[in-house]
């Protein structure tokens, strides 16, 4: 027991002393606000340490506002309270110039990397004077214990007021603080004019003088002034063409000096269909002066009513529509109705015939008519006048076609059935019903034309068949020939009827002719009119027109040669001149070539059902010959016409080379002495091949069939009315999805034709995506024009992925179209302008502009030269009287009558170190130029704001 009670009383002395040292105070323990600059100098020597690309890797965050700031953050407890502390930095090691982009506090106190602490609170700053102050405080020792000669800042007041005070070691030497506030209404007047502005900075350090416009001043001065373009209304944009015509009148450009313009592009290419916004909103010009020594006021004075011509440095900064690059579907243009054309091919499976998709009978159309809507009919006359309105001449439908566009097998953009595929674009929002409708009285207007012989209007007719464009554009030219050709014979038909009269008083001069010969000679005199019409249509380039040819035969049957000579000359007819000196085999004279009808013109399904035929029947003689047939004895019976007496041999001679095998070379050219033709071995000497002297030979059976006829008399190998009724039937009845495949190639190459023809100067990007867009299409919609798309066809969804593309396209060429015509005389501006936005713009350009990220915006800085700065200038006309409304307080260097929406002054005292009391006490030999106070000013001044508009207030002083 008693050794139990002595250790009890062992354990109460010890928690005795225990707790007398428990409220010990021992001094040499860190407080907590000791322990607060510890660990504010472990952060910053763990940055120092790191170092600015260390720290990129560790996750600092860019700056949105700046193109080369980072920022780190730490969190910091001091008691009950917790602070964030943030190092601002850049990844260059050179300063950064005071036109490119920088953070606040760089721009008031031109420091290059900076730390920021403030509290974590609702207002982010500190509203309590000896807060802030403890806050320097801890901060100053922390980094003057890191020997970092970083600056600090501490976000105090109003956070409206963007208040700031700061601190900065500079060594052993001295120390700078820093002050920021903002005046943000009631803003004097005088504050508004440089004078006032000189004063307010002189006043800073200048305090024991009463007038300080007695006394000079050594202050160094920046100035940059901010010009911004009028909106971009239309009478301003008038205004801007009209300056640009009169200082450069030599320009010419079609549209672009027109007085009446109403819209920006009128005179562009696509506002026939459709009037785009424009991209360019406006620009901002920003007047740099370059460092100036002011010594009075009185130079302020002067220097507010300088011009801005005699400023440093011009730079450009273009202010673009906003939804330029993230669109989200509210623009019209090509590619928006391409897309629903696209849609409308997707529905085209839907019915087997056009009619089902106009017709009430139809099961799903009352879908039809709560979804698609069909314009009026009076906007239907208006686009069937506008496709059928005959033009006096027929447009070049070569013209500015672009290298790549006959690879889409399309129409040309000026035909009559790709102006067809342009207005369905923008009929009744281009729906399959809305489509339907128009094809019909397409067609039907179509017909009138055939039935009334009446020309079709944008159709060459210069008849011939363009088999690289598509079907439908080959059937209506296969049509305007008939058409042609039917118009001929009708005014032949009229010219016979006139002349029976004139017929019937010479039948009894013709009952005396008794002769065969005679009365060939009679009949031939009878149509002889009729027959040299036809001729001259008929006659090939590089043939003799000559119809007769002299020769000399034999001496031993010279008079009866000569007589059957005259005999047979006089009933040649259809003859083109002899081929060279080839002989006729049974008689001893030339062989003439005849006048034919051109071969029958075919479209591209007549050609391949003749290939479908020969790849099912085989190829031969025979048989090509049956396909031929009409042909072949057209030929014939113009090749007997043309030589009386000839064989079968002969016209193989002539006709078919190859199938003739010679015994001995004939002579080849004719003989220039008409006397040595005795001397010329007669007859040739060769045979036919073996399949022309087979048994049973077809072209022999059309050989005796054939009559003798000239080409002049034959029936036309083309007959116009059969030939037009079935173009008629096919455009009838074709099925929907046959006739969008068609609309979706040609109104595709007809849309892109259309921008093609956009002056855009010499953009070398833009030609690219030109050729690009070209080749895409092209690959794009190979499926449609071979006939291979079904509606489970994944076609569709690369249609739709071109319409994206397109789209791009289509905005970068309005947006280069919109530059150059402001940039006509000064290329280069348009070019860097358009050159670094599609840099910025490419990225995405591979995904659909509902995903585009418009959160980065463009921003560019371009210097301009002295010679682009009148172009400039004239853009910045004077306010008309429209724009009187905009009356706005002065602030001096007007431009053309603008004032600048922004001005902003560094004002700067420069001492050297060593010759102030701030420096008493430095070694001699330190003889740094310091800046000793500072203050940066942006004010503005717009409309009737300009009391009410904010000035800032910044200042360095040294201690």
């Amino acid at each position: 027991m008693a050794s139990s009670s002595k250790a009890n009383l062992a354990e109460q002395d010890e928690g005795e002393e225990a707790e007398e040292i428990e409220h010990f105070n021992d001094f040499t323990l860190a407080s907590s606000w000791e322990r607060f600059i510890s660990e504010i100098e472990a952060t910053c020597r763990q940055w120092l340490a790191d170092g600015p690309k260390r720290l990129l890797e560790k996750g600092a965050v860019h700056l949105d506002s700046s193109d080369n700031i980072y920022k780190v953050k730490s969190e910091l407890k001091n008691a009950a309270k917790i602070y964030s502390m943030e190092y601002y930095f850049e990844i260059s090691g050179k300063i950064a110039d005071w036109n490119c982009t920088l953070h606040d506090l760089q721009l008031c106190f031109g420091v290059k990397e900076f730390l920021v602490i403030s509290p974590q609170s609702a207002s982010g700053v500190v509203l309590d004077a000896p807060e802030d102050t403890k806050l320097l405080s801890a901060v100053s020792i922390a980094l003057a214990n890191c020997s970092s000669l970083w600056p600090a800042f501490v976000p105090v007041h109003d956070p409206s007021r963007k208040a700031f005070i700061g601190i900065q070691n500079m060594g052993t030497i001295f120390t700078r603080r820093f002050e920021a506030d903002r005046i943000g209404s009631q803003v004097p007047i005088k504050f508004m004019h440089l004078e006032g502005l000189y004063e307010l900075f002189v006043s800073k350090f200048a305090y024991c003088m009463s007038d300080h416009s007695m006394h000079l001043f050594r202050v160094h001065l920046l100035m940059k002034l901010t010009y911004q373009t009028l909106p971009n209304d239309e009478d301003n944009y008038d205004d801007i063409q009209e300056a640009d015509t009169e200082s450069a009148k030599s320009e010419t450009s079609p549209g672009c000096d027109n007085p009446n313009r109403k819209h920006w592009d009128d005179d562009c290419p696509w506002n026939e269909w459709y009037s785009a916004e424009d991209p360019v909103m406006g620009f901002d010009l920003v007047v740099t002066w370059s460092e100036k020594v002011v010594e009075s006021s009185l130079e302020m004075a002067e220097m507010e009513n300088a011009s801005p011509h005699e400023a440093e440095k011009w730079i450009l900064a273009p202010n673009l529509y906003p939804n330029l690059d993230g669109s989200k579907g509210d623009r019209i243009g090509f590619a928006s109705q391409l897309h629903l054309l696209v849609n409308a091919l997707e529905m085209s499976f839907e019915a087997p015939f056009i009619e089902d998709f106009v017709s009430v009978e139809n099961p799903g159309s009352d879908n039809l008519e709560s979804t698609m809507v069909i314009p009026p009919p009076t906007v239907l006359d208006r686009v069937l006048k506008d496709l059928f309105l005959e033009d006096p001449q027929l447009p070049d439908f070569a013209k500015d076609e672009h290298k790549s566009s006959r690879a889409i097998k399309g129409a040309p953009v000026e035909s009559l059935f790709a102006q067809f595929c342009l207005h369905s674009l923008w009929f009744g929002n281009c729906n399959i019903r809305a489509i339907s409708v128009l094809w019909i009285e397409f067609v039907r207007e179509i017909r009138w034309h055939w039935e009334e012989s009446q020309p079709l209007p944008k159709i060459p007719a210069n008849g011939s068949i363009d088999l690289a464009t598509c079907l439908i554009n080959q059937k209506l030219q296969m049509l305007a020939i008939c058409i042609g050709k039917k118009r001929e014979l009708n005014e032949e038909f009229e010219d016979c009827i006139g002349t029976k009269d004139n017929a019937s008083a010479n039948m009894e001069k013709m009952q005396e002719v008794t002769k065969v010969g005679d009365e060939s000679s009679s009949f031939h005199a009878q149509s002889q009119a009729f027959d040299e019409k036809r001729d001259s249509l008929l006659t090939p380039e590089g043939f003799n027109g000559s119809k007769t040819v002299e020769s000399k035969f034999s001496a031993n049957a010279q008079d009866v040669h000569s007589a059957d000579k005259s005999t047979l000359d006089s009933i040649r007819r259809g003859s083109a001149g002899p081929v060279g000196s080839m002989k006729l085999l049974k008689l001893c004279q030339s062989l003439h070539a005849p006048f034919t009808q051109s071969a029958p013109l075919m479209t591209e399904d007549m050609h391949e059902e003749r290939l479908h035929a020969i790849e099912t029947f085989g190829f031969s003689c025979n048989f090509s010959a049956q396909l031929e047939r009409e042909t072949l004895s057209s030929d014939m019976s113009a090749f007997k016409a043309a030589n009386p007496g000839a064989v079968f041999e002969d016209f193989i001679r002539w006709y078919s080379p190859r199938d003739w095998e010679n015994d001995e070379s004939e002579a080849k050219g004719p003989s220039t002495d008409l006397t040595e033709g005795m001397n010329i071995d007669w007859p040739p000497q060769g045979r036919l091949s073996r399949r022309m002297s087979e048994s049973g030979n077809f072209w022999r059976k059309i050989w005796d069939e054939a009559p003798i006829l000239p080409a002049s008399e034959q029936k036309p190998l083309l007959d116009p009315n059969r030939e037009g009724e079935k173009i008629l039937h096919y455009l009838e009845t074709m099925q929907p999805h046959q006739l969008l495949e068609q609309m979706v190639c040609t109104a595709f190459r007809a849309s892109a034709d259309t921008l093609n023809q956009t002056n855009y100067g010499s953009l070398k990007e833009m030609d690219t995506k030109m050729d690009q867009l070209y080749l895409t299409m092209a690959s794009t919609l190979r499926p449609l024009q071979v006939n291979l798309l079904s509606n489970t066809s994944d076609t569709i969804e690369d249609l739709q992925r071109l319409c994206v593309v397109f789209e791009h396209v289509e905005k970068l060429l309005i947006l280069a179209a919109s530059l150059h015509r402001r940039f006509r005389q000064v290329p280069r501006i348009s070019e860097a302008i358009f050159s670094n936005y599609y840099n910025f713009y490419l990225p995405t350009m591979g995904i659909g502009l509902a995903d585009v990220d418009t959160q980065k915006e463009f921003d560019m800085k371009l210097q301009l030269s002295q010679n682009e700065r009148q172009v400039v200038s004239n853009m910045f006309t004077p306010p008309t009287a429209n724009q009187s409304w905009r009356k706005v307080l002065s602030m001096g260097n007007h431009l053309n009558g603008h004032e600048p929406i922004l001005r902003e002054i560094i004002f700067s005292m420069h001492d050297n170190a060593s010759d102030n009391h701030y420096a008493s006490s430095s070694p001699r030999d330190y003889q740094q130029d310091t800046e000793t106070y500072r203050m940066y000013t942006c004010g503005t001044s717009n409309d009737l704001r300009g009391l009410l508009s904010p000035l800032r207030m910044l200042a360095i002083e040294c201690h």
